[in-house]
């Protein structure tokens, strides 16, 4: 298993537009259509910036590559991204994301000293 860990640089100015945005549609979409798997979700203050970070479980890389590809690639939300953007301006800046890949003691692939 992996984890994907996504962070979204978010503005306070109309935060709960991206939130009820993100609970209402997104989720439900990568969820209901595209198999996402949420393990977290947080919201943290990082010096002055806002970010909403959430943490996704994968069986593997490519089931992780499929669903993602299959979802940036819907011309539909493209399109709700943009009456939604033009509703509320931007909500969203720079984004990371990061695979984590286990290391911990529980596991085979830990790099503690056995």
């Amino acid at each position: 298993m992996i984890q994907q860990l996504r962070i979204y640089e978010i503005f306070e100015n109309n935060k709960a537009a991206f939130h009820a945005r993100f609970r209402d549609h997104a989720a439900r979409i990568m969820t209901g259509r595209y198999g996402f798997k949420f393990a977290s979700m947080w919201e943290t203050k990082f010096g002055d910036r806002t970010e909403f970070v959430y943490l996704l479980e994968w069986p593997d890389e490519g089931d992780q590559d499929r669903a993602m590809g299959s979802l940036h690639g819907r011309s539909r939300m493209e399109r709700d991204q943009a009456g939604h953007l033009a509703e509320h301006g931007p909500m969203v800046g720079q984004i990371d994301d990061r695979l984590l890949v286990d290391h911990s003691p529980a596991r085979e692939r830990s790099l503690l000293p056995g």
